[in-house]
């Protein structure tokens, strides 16, 4: 699981043009964000992206959850 210091999203000019792409591989991050957008289970990202793991693809949304959270503004 990511901590605050090991982030699981990575981005590198040499890697996908600096595309935020998951540590260790080069599966872009938006890739998961299309799958569930689209209705499709997290399963089904996993099994078309195997370089991710559960572990990553679950932190990365976590991470996403805090942002977004952590930016609300109180209506």
């Amino acid at each position: 699981m990511a901590t605050e210091n090991h982030s699981v999203i990575h981005s590198d000019p040499e890697t996908l043009g600096g595309t935020p792409v998951f540590v260790g591989t080069r599966v872009p991050v938006q890739a998961l964000i299309d799958y569930l957008e689209g209705g499709h289970p997290l399963a089904e990202f996993l099994d078309d992206f195997p370089s991710v793991t559960h572990e990553q693809a679950i932190a990365a949304l976590e991470e996403a959850k805090r942002l977004l959270v952590s930016g609300a503004c109180a209506a």
